[in-house]
């Protein structure tokens, strides 16, 4: 039987957790520190003040930084990090998910630390990360592991997400869709450019990232003519779910090293193929010519859409429950905290 532990959350104050909308590294940590709740576990979530958690949360700005619009966000994360570091005592085990932020400060704690890499690894990050050794870094996949060895990565851990609500449609309607955060490498463009080029319905389904509003103005609404090419705003999770679940495809021509890409699992757990370029993690999460194709460019991209008929969306499913359910992940980052806190 595993020992109870007393587990500090650290997430991003940016987005609340679990997300309103956009939000893939704060609906992971929602799922974990929810289940570790379930498990008898003490869990305390340090979080934006408007995150909804079960357990203790502890809250340093009333709402997300995002939706606060301070003048000086960053204040937020130095009195965070020093309450951290003043109440560490009172943890087993300090797991962060705010990376490169939280760590300087960890130069400070005793107790042991885990940071979950929830994002691409730059030159610049992976400098920082080789700086603090005392973390135990949690990949999210084996590729990005692979993109910077030289980091003091523990085991790898790929999400996991509760598949039963995911709703699992047989049948599709007759669209692609194109859901994520609306920048440049995400692949809006291409995804637009395969849709036109092959006579195909889309539907594009994110948020308009701060710093990005003239790349949505400018490069992207052009583009949108509400019949062939349409967009439908954000998405919470139903609303996600229901546009996921009906799709023919999943586009996902990403140009960066993805991590892991959380919305292509969720695609698969609708039982929806996914058509993605074979950036980062992407061949590590689908199962190529079984759960969608794995591509290089757009002529590529264009030319498996005739193909998805193939692709047995049961099939897709079953990979998500197999692979990528939310049990596996949560009991391989108990099994780590529990080994991490009998080491120390």
């Amino acid at each position: 039987m595993l020992k109870k532990l007393k587990i500090a959350q650290i997430a991003p104050l940016w987005i609340p957790v679990p997300p309103i909308t956009y939000g893939g590294t704060e609906f992971m940590i929602h799922l974990l520190s929810e289940e570790l709740l379930k498990r008898g576990h003490e869990v305390t979530l340090f979080a934006s003040g408007d995150s909804q958690f079960s357990g203790t949360l502890v809250a340093f700005c009333e709402k997300s930084l995002w939706r606060l619009r301070s003048q000086s966000p960053h204040a937020y994360y130095s009195m965070l990090f020093s309450e951290v570091v003043k109440r560490q005592n009172e943890f087993d085990i300090i797991h962060d998910h705010s990376e490169f932020y939280f760590a300087p400060f960890s130069a400070f704690i005793k107790k042991p630390i885990m940071m979950t890499l929830h994002r691409p690894i730059t030159r610049e990050t992976a400098e920082v990360f080789k700086k603090f050794p005392n973390i135990n870094y949690i990949p999210i996949s084996h590729d990005q592991r692979e993109s910077n060895p030289e980091i003091n990565f523990s085991k790898t851990i790929h999400h996991g997400i509760p598949v039963e609500q995911y709703a699992f449609k047989p049948d599709h309607d007759n669209y692609l869709v194109w859901l994520s955060k609306l920048i440049p490498e995400k692949g809006i463009l291409e995804a637009i450019e395969v849709a036109k080029r092959s006579g195909e319905k889309l539907i594009i389904c994110g948020n308009i990232a701060p710093g990005h509003e003239l790349f949505f103005k400018h490069e992207i609404v052009p583009l949108i003519d509400g019949e062939q090419i349409r967009y439908v705003g954000e998405a919470n999770f139903e609303k996600k779910i229901e546009i996921l679940s009906r799709a023919k495809a999943l586009l996902y021509p990403i140009s960066r090293r993805e991590p892991f890409g959380l919305v292509i699992a969720e695609a698969m757990a609708c039982g929806t193929p996914v058509i993605a370029f074979g950036q980062g993690a992407v061949p590590e999460v689908v199962a190529d010519g079984r759960t969608g194709f794995v591509v290089k460019d757009v002529l590529s991209m264009i030319g498996k859409i005739q193909h998805i008929g193939e692709i047995d969306r049961k099939e897709c499913r079953r990979h998500i429950e197999e692979n990528f359910n939310l049990k596996k992940m949560v009991d391989a980052y108990e099994s780590l905290y529990c080994n991490m806190a009998a080491k120390r």
